[in-house]
């Protein structure tokens, strides 16, 4: 074998790697400075989310409320309308995986003798000064929310939001709406 072909035999498996695994070589998206827990506390509606497997038999009306707990987690309620018209509901808890913030948590909805499993990041790098609206998502980029306190904000204020996540890395083609 020559020396050129072997140099293309090394050299394209790792370019093609390369464009693969680009994504994870990116630096991860910022969280925003701090997060007051208590404030952000209530019922916030998903307005656009990144298609995801969990939430495939949701079509409409999702919402997640969140409520302190007293040992400084967070109880957890997503809900949301199926096709059938009836609601599908999970419940979860989250916590702080970085205190000095409250910026990056991780929520679990798989419990096993009141032991959590499985811990998926959530991280708050976009939030309304008046906590009005959060912008959600996780290190991968994988998975992304808008979520708002009004179900039907304006398109000019989704845009921006939607902005915001292609700063952050994410492509905001990718996001589907929600419907309230």
């Amino acid at each position: 074998m020559s020396s050129r072909n072997a140099v293309k035999r090394v050299c394209i498996p790792l370019l093609l790697l390369g464009v693969a695994t680009g994504s994870t070589l990116a630096d991860p998206p910022r969280t925003v400075d701090f997060v007051d827990l208590q404030r952000y506390m209530g019922r916030w509606y998903e307005i656009a989310a990144l298609p995801n497997f969990f939430q495939r038999q949701c079509v409409r009306d999702t919402t997640a409320d969140y409520r302190l707990r007293s040992d400084e987690t967070v109880a957890v309620t997503n809900r949301c309308r199926k096709k059938d018209g009836t609601f599908d509901e999970a419940k979860g808890i989250a916590r702080t995986t970085d205190p000095a913030t409250n910026s990056k948590l991780e929520v679990s909805f798989v419990s096993v003798f009141g032991k959590h499993l499985f811990w998926g990041d959530y991280w708050i790098i976009g939030l309304g000064a008046d906590y009005d609206y959060a912008l959600v998502g996780t290190p991968s980029r994988r998975w992304g929310w808008i979520l708002a306190r009004d179900p039907r904000p304006s398109q000019q204020r989704i845009a921006s939001w939607l902005e915001r996540f292609r700063e952050q890395g994410y492509d905001p083609k990718a996001f589907v709406l929600t419907e309230h």
